[in-house]
């Protein structure tokens, strides 16, 4: 039988859990409601706010540089999720069935150190037509200059591919702690029945590992859809907006029209699908629930 918690445990408790729900607050919270409110509202930062209903989400709802903002967001959402989980997976299951050096652990991991700001400004000079390394790399194999970023058809996949390199390290490493949870013994028992690397992949790896594949899946693909600074400083949502993120888009509006309203409004629609997502994706993925007894 346990004994009852101590009459001094829960003001402890709030003590420590006082700058945590402080700053949820004040930096989440707060200004999650004050966009709602001013998505009802013309507001400019300049004049009082003014309430106009739903006018503001009219405008979104017939908006065609919104709706295609929201498909070349989409588009980036799959190409970065696709590559980048294949990829982070690959590096997780070879770290722990090959080798568990921290020395390579840190090695993976040292590009999600970089901010994304540093990593566009230096893919954009690596990327270069005219002098970037890259494009020298592809001139030697004989082949013609590629505009990365200032190509309509190579500037989307190119952007997607700076963020997997930037993220993957991270995502690995989630999966690999993941894949420590697995017991050792199930993959013994394995071998003595005369299972494979690929069988042992599939029928005992990707089974125990779905709940942490889910919650790493939700957290990517949020992360994802917010992608703003690499387009910043890369194409800044050209050329002829093939990179034109909604997140841009949502800047643009708020701090380079001052159309606070409107964008407050895009925000929070932005927000609802993605909560819709999130909820989607942890019902088909049973992300709550593990193989493992």
């Amino acid at each position: 039988m346990t004994s009852p918690p101590a009459r001094g445990d829960g003001r402890l408790a709030a003590v420590f859990l006082a700058p945590a729900l402080l700053g949820f607050t004040v930096f989440l919270l707060w200004p999650t409601l004050r966009g709602v409110y001013l998505s009802f509202t013309r507001y400019n930062l300049l004049t009082p706010a003014e309430f106009t209903g739903l006018d503001n989400y009219v405008r979104m709802a017939r908006d065609p540089i919104f709706w295609n903002s929201l498909k070349v967001t989409v588009a980036y959402v799959f190409m970065n999720i696709g590559v980048q989980t294949v990829t982070a997976l690959a590096i997780a299951v070879l770290l722990q069935r090959l080798t568990r050096s921290a020395t390579l652990r840190g090695i993976v991991l040292a590009p999600y150190l970089m901010s994304n700001v540093v990593a566009g400004v230096v893919w954009l000079w690596i990327l270069d037509t005219q002098i970037g390394i890259g494009n020298e790399i592809v001139t030697a194999l004989g082949l013609d200059r590629i505009p990365f970023l200032a190509d309509e058809t190579w500037a989307l996949p190119t952007i997607a591919l700076i963020n997997v390199w930037r993220h993957v390290g991270y995502t690995a490493l989630l999966l690999f702690a993941g894949l420590q949870a697995i017991p050792d013994t199930l993959y013994e028992a394995a071998r003595v029945d005369g299972a494979g690397e690929w069988r042992m992949f599939w029928r005992i790896t990707m089974p125990l590992l779905r709940p942490v594949l889910a919650v790493v899946l939700i957290m990517t693909v949020i992360g994802s859809f917010q992608v703003f600074d690499t387009v910043a400083v890369t194409t800044g949502g050209g050329p002829a907006n093939a990179t034109d993120v909604l997140q841009l888009y949502i800047y643009q509006s708020a701090f380079g029209r001052f159309q606070i309203g409107y964008a407050s409004a895009m925000s929070v629609a932005l927000l609802v699908v993605l909560s819709a997502i999130t909820v989607l994706q942890y019902r088909l993925t049973r992300a709550g629930r593990t193989d493992l007894g």
